[in-house]
């Protein structure tokens, strides 16, 4: 996948519970099949734990 877009973040998550731990995503995205360089960006927010899907966006996008 050579670019991620906030579309496939949306996919690689479908299903999750929020509040959600930063662990809890990258498994939820993994059991989705989701491509290991968004799995990667996940697993590299820096951020413990998300209130919900606009969270996880901010932080996955919001550094490029």
């Amino acid at each position: 996948m050579a670019d991620l877009s906030p579309i496939d973040l949306q996919k690689a998550l479908k299903g999750a519970d929020y509040p959600a731990s930063q662990d809890d995503l990258v498994s939820v995205a993994r059991n989705n099949g989701a491509d290991d360089q968004l799995v990667q960006k996940l697993a590299r927010t820096g951020a413990k734990r998300f209130d919900g899907p606009d969270e996880v966006q901010k932080a996955v996008f919001g550094n490029e």
